[in-house]
């Protein structure tokens, strides 16, 4: 271990090293005009007792050492390890998913069975995530409000653990794709242009919010970010009628919104009508953005106060049994002299 290796997180603690000399000298000494305990057994004790002042300078050296390595065990020493260099090939994804009261539609197929949009796009959307080792994944959930689920980050199984943990209408019933473009816009903006990528996944069209989606758009533009639309759903939906539910031909999805947002921003539009289109178009993903590559470097840090704080516990339970075994000596020999 090199000595240049080794810091202190909390260096200025050490300015307590004189702490208990302070408090020794202004703090008032007790009282000598008490009433003295006259014991009989006095002489004897004294005869008995091996150099009383030799154990009390042990006694004082260990406790100051205690109170050096408390110190230093405070003061949180770190060594710091050789520079270690890592290639990191990925992309930089932000992914924003519609959350709205419209995604609960059932008619998306799953293993055979009816599910809603939601739960459609959380199943294809979790396995693009976990396929996507060395890449940066950044979650955005939107509805009536667009907010940060996840920042960028190589933890995909955060990611994808609070994709699935989404609930329809969490963000509020309408749709705010104008909003998921400009929060994804602020996130993207300090990224290297070729990792600003946006992912928008949506079954509606804008309802609500404080910008206007193809506005939002040019700002993606002029950011360089490019965002890549995704419309969820079949082109069919279910109505509710005096007659019962019925399937009515049709969409509220916007694809004319959604393929202009992709095209000002050099991205493109994809129509996802069931599960295995939504398959395809991440495939196509995969193929269309290129992998950037980077060098990531760190220096593995490794904590040593518990080395230096579990000595001083040492020291302080040695002085703790030492003070209690010369009490106990004191009354042995007591008891003994009182029988003479």
């Amino acid at each position: 271990m090199n000595l240049a290796d080794l810091s202190f997180v909390a260096i200025w603690v050490f300015i307590l090293l004189p702490l208990p000399i302070l408090v020794w000298r202004l703090l008032p000494l007790a009282s000598d005009n008490t009433a003295a305990l006259r014991i009989p057994f006095y002489q004897g004790v004294c005869a008995n007792t091996i150099s009383q002042q030799t154990p009390s300078k042990i006694r004082l050296i260990l406790a100051v050492l205690a109170w050096i390595l408390l110190l230093i065990a405070a003061a949180r020493p770190q060594f710091m390890g050789e520079t270690i260099s890592q290639q990191t090939s990925g992309r930089s994804l932000m992914m924003a998913v519609d959350i709205s009261g419209s995604m609960k539609e059932d008619d998306m197929r799953l293993a055979g069975k009816a599910v809603s949009r939601l739960v459609a796009v959380k199943a294809v959307a979790s396995d693009f995530i976990t396929q996507r080792q060395g890449d940066r994944i950044g979650l955005i959930l939107f509805g009536s409000q667009a907010y940060l689920q996840v920042p960028l980050t190589f933890d995909l199984k955060t990611i994808t653990l609070l994709l699935n943990e989404a609930e329809l209408g969490l963000a509020g019933q309408q749709t705010a794709i104008g909003d998921a473009i400009g929060l994804a816009v602020k996130r993207l903006r300090n990224e290297p242009e070729a990792d600003r990528v946006l992912i928008l996944l949506t079954d509606g069209a804008n309802t609500t919010g404080n910008i206007d989606p193809l506005k939002a758009a040019d700002l993606a533009a002029q950011e360089k970010v490019r965002v890549y639309t995704i419309g969820v759903g079949s082109d069919a939906r279910m109505m509710r009628t005096p007659f019962g539910l019925r399937k009515v031909d049709g969409t509220d999805l916007d694809e004319k919104t959604l393929s202009a947002i992709a095209d000002k921003t050099g991205g493109r539009y994809f129509r996802a009508r069931d599960v295995k289109g939504l398959q395809e178009i991440y495939a196509v993903l995969d193929e269309i953005e290129p992998i950037s590559t980077d060098e990531l470097s760190y220096r593995p840090i490794k904590e040593l106060y518990y080395y230096p704080l579990s000595i001083a516990l040492l020291l302080s339970v040695l002085i703790v049994l030492w003070n209690t075994l010369g009490r106990v000596m004191v009354r042995f020999i007591g008891e003994d002299a009182g029988a003479r």
